[in-house]
C-alpha cells in the first residue's frame, strides 16, 4: 500500500522555507503549529493558495532535467484541489490546455487537482503529456507514434476506435481514487497543431509533418511539503530539438532523418558524409521557421542554453543550489557548441519537485 501520510519533517522543512523566501508573510511558528496539530489529526494538512503557488513555482525551479527555468516566478498555478471524479479531471484538462496554448503566446501552467490523503488517494492520469500521437501496429510496422503503442492500445481497449493517421492525438486515460478509469477524447479545439514546412524547401511541405504547440507533463506527481498531488499536469514551451532532433528524429519515434536526407540529395551509404548531421539541421530549423510563422511561442536551444546560465547565475547570487543533470540540460543537437556543455552541475535532488509516480 502506498503511503498518503504526509510527513512531518517534510512539512516543516517546506513551511521554514516558504516564509524564509516570504519574510513579509510573518506568522511562521502559528502556522508550525498549525500544520503539525493537522497533521496529527488527519495525518495530512492543507496547503494555502500562497504555499501551493510557492510550492508549484520552487517545484519548477528545482527540476534539473529542464533547462527553461529562467522563467519560474511566472508560472500560472490553476488551483483545482477540490476535483477528483475523472470528469472534473478531464474538464480541468481541456481547461489546462485552452488556458495554456491562448493564440500561440503559451504559457507556462500547472493545474493542481486533489491530492492524495490517508483516506482517498487522488486522480492520475495515465497519458505521459495531455497531447500524445497515437502510435498502430501493422505488419508493415507502426504507423504514428511508436513511443505511444502501449497506450494507444488501451485506450483502444477501453473503447477509443482509433484511427490510422500519423499524427492522430489520442484520448486521457483518467483513473480517479476510486472506480473505473474515464476515456476522454481531447477536442480539437484544445489542441494547436503547426504544420511543418521549411524556409527553402518547398517539398518539405510533402512530407505531411507537423506537432502539437503544448508540451504538458501529466504523468508526474508535484510534491510539496509531504503531500502528494499525483495529477498536477504542467507546461512551459518547446525547445525545437525535442520537436526537430528527438520526437521527429528518433529511430524509435518518428525516425525522418533518413527520409530528409534522401529529399536533400545527400550521400547516406557512408557516415562520412555526415548526412544525419546535414539532414537533422535542416529537421530543426523546419520547426523552428515553423513555428515562427505560426506565431508560436517556440526557443531555439543556443538561446535557451544562454537563458539557463542566466537562472544559474541568479540563483548562485541567491544562495540557493541550482540542481541540473547534465545529459538532459546540454541539447541533442550541437551540444559542444552551447555554453551549457562546458560546465559541471550540482545533482543533488530538492524538493518540492516534480517526481515520477512510486
Amino acid at each position: 500500500m502506498i503511503e498518503r501520510t504526509a510527513d512531518p519533517r517534510e512539512a516543516e522543512r517546506f513551511i521554514r522555507l516558504f516564509h524564509a523566501e516570504n519574510p513579509s508573510l510573518g506568522g511562521l511558528y502559528p502556522r508550525l503549529r498549525d500544520v503539525a496539530r493537522e497533521i496529527a489529526r488527519f495525518g495530512t494538512y492543507t496547503h494555502t493558495f500562497e504555499e501551493l503557488e510557492f510550492g508549484a513555482r520552487v517545484a519548477w525551479r528545482n527540476s534539473n532535467r529542464c533547462i527553461g527555468r529562467l522563467y519560474w516566478r511566472s508560472l500560472k498555478v490553476r488551483d483545482r484541489r477540490q476535483v477528483r471524479t475523472a470528469e472534473g479531471v478531464a474538464l480541468e484538462c481541456v481547461a489546462h490546455l485552452r488556458e495554456a496554448t491562448g493564440n500561440g503566446k503559451i504559457r507556462p501552467t500547472v493545474t493542481v487537482l486533489h491530492p492524495d490523503t490517508p483516506a482517498l488517494p487522488g486522480p492520475r492520469i495515465l497519458n505521459d503529456q495531455l497531447i500524445r500521437y497515437a502510435g498502430y501496429r501493422t505488419r508493415g510496422g507502426v504507423v504514428g507514434d511508436p513511443r505511444n503503442v502501449e497506450l494507444t492500445e488501451a485506450a483502444k481497449a477501453l473503447g477509443w476506435p482509433g484511427g490510422s493517421g500519423r499524427f492522430d492525438v489520442l484520448p486521457l486515460i483518467i483513473q480517479p481514487g476510486r472506480g473505473d478509469r474515464l476515456l476522454c477524447n481531447v477536442p480539437g479545439d484544445a489542441v494547436l497543431e503547426v504544420p511543418l514546412v521549411h524556409p527553402e524547401y518547398a517539398w518539405f511541405a510533402e512530407l505531411e509533418l507537423r506537432w502539437h504547440a503544448v508540451p504538458a507533463i501529466s504523468d508526474m506527481c508535484l510534491e510539496i511539503g509531504g503531500v502528494c498531488y499525483p495529477c498536477a499536469p504542467f507546461n512551459g514551451w518547446y525547445m525545437g530539438t525535442e520537436i526537430g532532433a528527438r520526437n521527429l528524429a528518433d529511430t524509435d519515434r518518428y525516425d525522418q532523418l533518413a527520409v530528409v536526407a534522401e529529399r536533400l540529395g545527400l550521400d547516406t551509404s557512408t557516415e562520412r558524409s555526415l548526412w544525419r548531421d546535414h539532414a537533422l539541421v535542416e529537421l530543426n530549423v523546419a520547426v523552428l521557421h515553423s513555428f515562427e510563422r505560426a506565431r508560436v511561442t517556440i526557443s531555439d536551444h543556443h538561446t535557451e542554453s544562454r537563458r539557463f546560465l542566466t537562472h544559474l547565475s541568479r540563483e548562485e547570487k541567491a544562495g540557493r543550489v541550482c540542481p541540473a543533470d547534465w545529459s538532459w540540460i546540454v541539447p541533442p543537437l550541437s551540444g559542444s557548441a552551447t555554453p551549457v556543455f562546458h560546465r559541471y552541475y550540482d545533482t543533488r535532488v530538492l524538493t518540492p519537485s516534480f517526481v515520477h509516480h512510486r
